[in-house]
C-alpha cells in the first residue's frame, strides 16, 4: 500500500519511534473527515467538468474549497506527511472511495479518474443511474466505517451491481451480434457455394463427375479405404524387409497381404465386406506396428512409395490407351445379331423374281412438292429405325419421300427389309453407290485419295508412327473408306430434280413431325442446321489445323461449328455457289491430311463456312452416344435425337439409359429379327 510505505519509510527515517507512530495515527484520524471532504470536493469539480461546463460561480466554489481544505491539512501535518500524501496522489489519482475499497480500506473513499472502459461507453441515462448509486452510497460510507473495515470489503454495493449489470448487458448484445455476424457469414458462403455449383458443367464431367454418389460422403466406405492402405504399406515393408534381410517377417506381411487380397477381394462397398474382415484388419494392423518399429526409415519409406506411385501410374496410363483403343474398335464392329440380319435379308433378296424386286410410288421420287429425305447407311436395322420414327411422327405420311443409298455389300438386305416392311403410305427408294457411275476418281479428289497407297499404308500397316497415339484411332474407322460417307458433298447430282432435301444420319431418331424444316427461311444460305458453339471443344480451332496459313487466312479459330445428322440443305442455293466445287478445292489442298484429319465434319464446316443458316437447338439434340449427362427433358422435347459418339444404341456398350428412345422403333417381333437374336 502506497500510504504504509510511506509511513514505514517514515518510522525508519526519524528517531521518534513508537511515540511518532502514535501521533501519527492521532493525527490521521483527525484528518480522515477533512480528506474526505477535499476528496469529495475533487471528485464533483471532475464529474461537473465532465458533464457540462463549469459556470464562474461553481469554479469559485470548488477553488476556495480546495483552499480550506488545503489551509487545514497543513496546519495539522508535518511537511512530510504531506509529501507522502502529495507523491501518492500524483501517482494514483486523488484518494478515493474505490481506491481504498480495492486495498482494504473504508468503502467511503471515491477514486476520481479511474472509471472503466465500461462506464465511459453507457448511455446517458445509465451514467444518471449511477450517479446517483455513487451520491447513495458516500450515505452509506460512514455507516460501513462504523461496522468495521473488514466488513465493509465484503458488502455488493449498487454501483457494482449496476457496473455488473452493465457488463452483462453488453457483454450478451456483443455476444449476440457475433451469432448475428457468424449467420450473415455462412448464409454468404452458402450462397456463393450454390452459385458456383449452378457454373460446373455437368456434360463435360460425364460418368466421372465428382458429383457421383460415392462422393457424397467422404466417410463412406472407409473400411474398404483402410484395407487398400494397409496392403500398400504391406508392400512397401516387405519391400524394405527384404533389403535389411529380414526374411521372416517379409514372409510374415505376405501371408498377412494375401489374406487380406482374398478378404477385399472385388469387393468396392463396406456393406459387401465379409465378416471376417475386422479381424484381418486389426492382424495386419499389428504386424505393420511392428514392422514399423523395426525398420521405419523415412527415406526409404517415401522412395518405395513414390515409386509405386510411379508405377500405378504408367499402368493406368496403358489401360487407359488400351481401353481407348477397345472402344474404338467396339465401335468399328457390327454385332452379330445385325450381321446375320443382313445376311439372311440378301439371301432372301436374291432369290426374289426381277419383278417383285421394285417399289411402288417410283412418280413421287422427283416431285420437289414433297418432303424428301436422303439417307446414307450400311445398317439396315439402324436405317429402318430412322424411316420408322419419322413416318409414325408424321402429320401427313403420304407426302414423305426417302432416298436410301447404302453400299453393294448391303443393297440386297436394305430392299429386302423394305420391300417386306413397307412404310406406310410413304415413299421409299434404294440405292447402291458402286452404280454412280459419274463418282469416279477422276471426278472426286476424296475417292482418289482413298485409293492411294499413302492413304492404304496409313490404315493398314501396323507399325506407323502415329499408330501410336489413341488420338488418331478414331480416323482410322472403316467409314472413312467409305463413299458413303463424302456422298453428302454430292446431293445436287444424286437428286437433281429437287429443290430442298433433308439429310439424315443412320445414328438418329425422329420423334416430331419435320415437315416445319421446310418452311424455315435459310436466308440466302445453303445449309440449315444447329449450331454447337456451346461449348469450345466445338469450334473450328479444334477441327482445323490453324498453324496451316491456307486456313489461317481463311477462318475464324472461334467461329461456331454445327453438327452434321439433321441438316436442311437447298439444292438450288447450293448449285448457285457451287458448293461442291468449293469442296474439290479444299480437298485437293488435304491430299497430304495437313489441314484437317479424315472425316466429313471438318471439310463440312470449311464448305458451308459463311453459308449456314443456324436452326433451333430443340431441332437437333446431339452426344446420346457419348455424353450420359444431357437432360431429360432437353431429349424428350426434341424433334431429332442423335447417338453421336461411339456408344451407338445398337452396341452392347450403349448407354442404358437412352437406349430406349431407339429400340421402341424396332419389331422385335419380326420373325427375321427373332431369328438372328436380336432383342431388346
Amino acid at each position: 500500500m502506497a500510504i504504509k510505505r510511506g509511513l514505514s519509510s517514515r518510522n525508519r527515517g526519524g528517531g521518534g519511534g513508537s511515540r511518532f507512530s502514535i501521533a501519527i495515527i492521532v493525527l490521521f484520524s483527525l484528518l480522515a473527515p477533512l480528506i474526505f471532504f477535499f476528496g469529495r470536493g475533487l471528485y464533483t469539480s471532475t464529474s461537473i467538468g465532465r458533464n457540462d461546463t463549469l459556470t464562474g460561480s461553481n469554479k469559485k466554489d470548488v477553488d476556495w474549497r480546495e483552499r480550506v481544505a488545503s489551509e487545514h491539512v497543513k496546519s495539522l501535518f508535518a511537511k512530510e506527511v504531506i509529501d507522502v500524501i502529495t507523491a501518492n496522489t500524483n501517482d494514483l489519482g486523488p484518494f478515493s472511495l474505490d481506491f481504498f475499497r480495492k486495498n482494504n480500506f473504508s468503502a467511503s473513499w471515491k477514486v476520481v479518474g479511474l472509471e472503466t472502459a465500461v462506464e465511459n461507453n453507457a448511455t446517458s441515462t445509465e451514467q444518471n443511474q449511477i450517479a446517483a448509486n455513487i451520491k447513495h452510497e458516500a450515505s452509506r460510507g460512514k455507516q460501513d466505517e462504523a461496522l468495521g473495515d473488514d466488513h465493509s470489503q465484503f458488502v455488493d454495493t449498487p454501483t457494482n451491481l449496476a457496473r455488473r449489470q452493465l457488463r452483462d448487458k453488453r457483454r450478451e448484445k456483443r455476444a449476440a451480434d457475433l451469432l448475428k455476424q457468424d449467420d450473415e457469414v455462412v448464409v454468404k458462403l452458402e450462397n456463393a457455394a450454390i452459385e458456383r455449383s449452378k457454373s460446373v458443367d455437368s456434360a463435360v464431367l460425364g460418368k466421372y463427375s465428382i458429383w457421383r454418389k460415392e462422393n457424397e460422403n467422404e466417410n463412406s466406405d472407409s473400411t474398404v479405404r483402410l484395407m487398400r492402405d494397409q496392403m500398400i504399406m504391406a508392400r512397401v515393408y516387405i519391400s524394405i524387409a527384404n533389403m535389411k534381410n529380414k526374411h521372416d517377417l517379409a514372409q510374415e506381411l505376405q501371408n498377412r497381404l494375401k489374406e487380406s487380397q482374398r478378404a477385399l477381394g472385388e469387393v468396392t462397398a463396406d456393406a459387401d465386406l465379409p465378416r471376417s474382415a475386422p479381424e484381418k484388419i486389426k492382424a495386419m494392423g499389428q504386424l505393420l506396428s511392428k514392422a514399423r518399429e523395426q525398420m521405419f526409415d523415412c527415406r526409404l519409406v517415401t522412395g518405395k512409395l513414390r515409386a509405386m506411385l510411379q508405377s500405378a501410374d504408367e499402368q493406368v496410363r496403358s489401360l487407359k490407351k488400351q481401353s481407348t483403343f477397345l472402344s474404338q474398335l467396339a465401335a468399328k464392329t457390327i454385332p452379330n445379331g445385325i450381321h446375320c440380319l443382313s445376311m439372311r435379308l440378301t439371301i432372301d433378296y436374291y432369290l426374289l423374281p426381277l419383278e417383285k424386286r421394285k417399289f411402288p410410288k417410283s412418280e413421287n421420287l422427283e416431285n420437289p412438292k414433297l418432303y424428301h429425305y436422303a439417307l446414307f447407311s450400311d445398317n439396315v436395322l439402324a436405317a429402318s429405325v430412322v424411316v420408322n420414327s419419322t413416318i409414325m411422327n408424321a402429320k401427313e405420311p403420304e407426302k414423305h419421300v426417302f432416298h436410301l443409298v447404302t453400299d453393294k455389300l448391303n443393297f440386297g438386305a436394305m430392299n429386302m427389309w423394305f420391300l417386306l416392311n413397307p412404310p406406310g403410305k410413304a415413299t421409299i427408294h434404294v440405292e447402291n453407290v458402286d452404280e454412280f457411275k459419274w463418282l469416279n476418281s477422276s471426278y472426286c479428289p476424296v475417292l482418289r485419295q482413298l485409293e492411294s497407297a499413302a492413304m492404304k499404308e496409313y490404315y493398314f500397316k501396323a507399325d506407323h508412327p502415329t499408330t501410336a497415339g489413341s488420338s488418331n484411332l478414331k480416323y482410322r474407322n472403316p467409314k472413312y473408306l467409305s463413299m458413303l460417307n463424302h456422298l453428302r458433298f454430292y446431293l445436287p447430282q444424286v437428286y437433281p430434280k429437287l429443290d430442298k432435301i433433308l439429310f439424315l444420319d443412320d445414328d438418329i431418331v425422329v420423334q416430331k413431325d419435320l415437315t416445319g424444316l421446310w418452311s424455315v427461311n435459310l436466308r440466302g444460305k445453303v445449309n440449315g442446321a444447329v449450331e454447337t458453339c456451346g461449348a469450345s471443344f466445338h469450334r473450328f480451332d479444334k477441327y482445323l489445323n490453324f498453324s496451316n496459313p491456307h486456313i489461317a487466312r481463311n477462318f475464324n479459330p472461334n467461329a461456331c461449328g454445327w453438327a452434321y445428322g439433321m441438316n436442311i440443305f437447298d439444292l438450288n442455293e447450293w448449285k448457285k455457289k457451287d458448293i461442291t466445287g468449293i469442296y474439290h478445292k479444299w480437298q485437293n489442298m488435304n491430299e497430304d491430311r495437313v489441314l484437317w484429319k479424315l472425316g466429313t465434319l471438318p471439310p463440312g464446316l470449311i464448305t458451308f463456312y459463311g453459308l449456314t443458316h443456324p436452326l433451333e437447338k430443340s431441332w437437333h439434340v446431339l452426344g446420346l452416344g457419348y455424353n450420359p449427362s444431357i437432360d431429360r427433358s432437353e431429349i424428350e422435347n426434341a424433334a431429332v435425337i442423335h447417338y453421336n459418339g461411339n456408344m451407338k444404341p445398337w452396341l452392347e456398350l450403349a448407354m442404358t439409359k437412352y437406349r430406349s428412345y431407339w429400340t421402341k422403333y424396332i419389331k422385335f417381333d419380326h420373325p427375321y429379327v427373332r431369328r438372328c437374336n436380336l432383342s431388346e
